[in-house]
C-alpha cells in the first residue's frame, strides 16, 4: 500500500470545512495533518487530531506537508501558490487558478521547473448533473448539437460579507466566481471555442463588481454555447438546455454533495451524491418519421471524491491530472478578457 499523502489545507472557511476536509480524511490516500487558521481556530471541532497552523510559514516549513491545498481568497492564490511551490510542495489550488494567464502560465512553469505538481480543483466536473450531461452528448442521441445554454442563477441583491468577492480586486466578481465552472464545464466536453464574446454588468446597490456575466462561445459546425451567470434571478432556470438536430434535453443544477456535506453527511456514506426523485434529466427526441418521444434521465451519482482520486493518482504514479492545463490557460483567457459590453 501506498504511503499516504500528508496534507494541509491553507483555511478552514465553507470550502475547507466542506470541499476539502471530509475528502481528505475519508480517503486512505491521504494523511490530514493541518489547517492553517490565522484567528479562529475551528477545525479541532470537526478533526480533533489534526494540527492548526498559525502562520503559512508554519506550513511551508513542515518537512511532513507534501501537498498543500490552497482554498484561500481567489486574490492570493497566485502567491501562496508559488510559496508553496518554493517550498517543495505539491498544490490544489481551487478556481479561479489565476486572475491572468500571465500568471497561471509562471505556476504552472515554476512547477515543472521544481518537479512539483500543479493541479487544479474543478469540482464541478464531478457533479451528478455534469455526468449526466456529458454522457447524453457523448451518446449521440441528440444528433449535431446546436446549442447549449449552461446557468448559475441565484438571488443575493445584498452585498456579501466576503471581502474579496466583493472588493475590485484582481479575480473578484460573478464571472471569476461562477461563471468559471461553467467555462471548465464547457471546455472540458468541447474544447478550445473558436470564438468567444463576453458582456458583464453590476445591477446590486452598491456593488463594485460585476453580478451578471453572459458568455458566448461558438464551436465549429456552428455549435453555439451560452453561458449566463446573475446574482439577481428570482426564479433561476434549469442549468442545462441542449438542442440538437434530433433532440433536446433540459436538466436543471441537482446535485447533492454540498448541500448533503451542509447537513453532516460523509463522502462513502450511504446515498451521498444521489440526487432526489424527480430531478431527472428530460430528454426530448424526435424520430424520422415526425414523432416525439420524451423520457425522464436519471443522473449518475455525484463523486466529487474521483477529484481526490485523481490527486493521489497524479502524485504517486504520474498521472495526468484530469483537469489539464491547456484547459485551465483557455478559461482564464476567456475570464481576463475585457468584456464587449454596449
Amino acid at each position: 500500500m501506498q504511503k499516504p499523502i500528508v496534507t494541509a489545507l491553507l483555511a478552514y472557511g465553507m470550502s475547507g470545512k466542506l470541499f476539502h476536509g471530509p475528502f481528505v480524511h475519508v480517503h486512505p490516500g491521504f494523511h490530514f495533518k493541518g489547517v492553517l487558521e490565522h484567528n479562529t481556530k475551528k477545525v479541532n471541532a470537526d478533526y480533533p487530531d489534526v494540527k492548526s497552523y498559525n502562520t503559512l510559514d508554519e506550513v511551508l516549513n513542515d518537512p511532513e506537508i507534501e501537498l498543500v491545498i490552497v482554498n484561500t481568497p481567489s486574490n492570493t492564490h497566485v502567491d501562496y501558490s508559488r510559496r508553496a511551490l518554493m517550498a517543495g510542495k505539491d498544490i490544489l489550488v481551487e478556481k479561479p487558478f489565476a486572475p491572468t494567464q500571465a500568471e497561471a502560465k509562471e505556476i504552472f512553469d515554476l512547477g515543472r521547473k521544481l518537479n512539483r505538481k500543479v493541479m487544479v480543483y474543478q469540482n464541478r466536473r464531478f457533479s451528478s448533473d455534469f455526468e449526466v450531461t456529458r454522457d447524453t452528448i457523448n451518446s449521440g442521441k441528440l444528433g449535431q448539437i446546436i446549442e447549449m445554454h449552461l446557468r448559475y442563477d441565484r438571488y443575493r441583491a445584498e452585498i456579501g460579507p466576503k471581502v474579496f468577492k466583493e472588493t475590485p480586486i484582481p479575480a473578484a466578481g460573478i464571472v471569476y466566481d461562477l461563471a468559471a465552472h461553467l467555462l471548465d464545464q464547457a471546455i472540458c466536453i468541447l474544447g478550445e471555442p473558436l470564438s468567444y464574446r463576453k458582456v458583464t454588468g453590476v445591477y446590486r446597490k452598491n456593488s463594485l463588481v460585476d453580478d451578471y456575466g453572459h458568455i458566448h462561445l461558438t464551436y465549429p459546425n456552428q455549435l453555439n454555447v451560452f453561458i449566463t451567470t446573475s446574482l439577481l434571478v428570482a426564479d433561476p432556470q434549469p442549468g442545462i438546455i441542449i438542442h440538437g438536430t434530433q433532440g433536446s434535453f433540459v436538466k436543471a443544477f441537482c446535485d447533492k454533495q454540498e448541500d448533503q456535506l451542509i447537513a453532516g453527511m460523509m463522502p462513502g456514506d450511504p446515498g451521498f451524491g444521489n440526487e432526489d426523485a424527480g430531478k431527472e434529466g428530460r430528454l426530448t427526441l424526435m424520430s424520422e418519421q415526425g414523432e416525439k418521444t420524451v423520457e425522464l434521465v436519471p443522473s449518475a451519482v455525484g463523486k466529487y471524491m474521483d477529484l481526490f482520486e485523481a490527486v493521489v493518482q497524479t502524485i504517486r504514479n504520474d498521472a495526468e491530472f484530469p483537469v489539464k492545463e491547456s484547459e485551465v490557460m483557455i478559461q482564464i483567457g476567456i475570464l481576463e478578457s475585457e468584456p464587449d459590453n454596449i
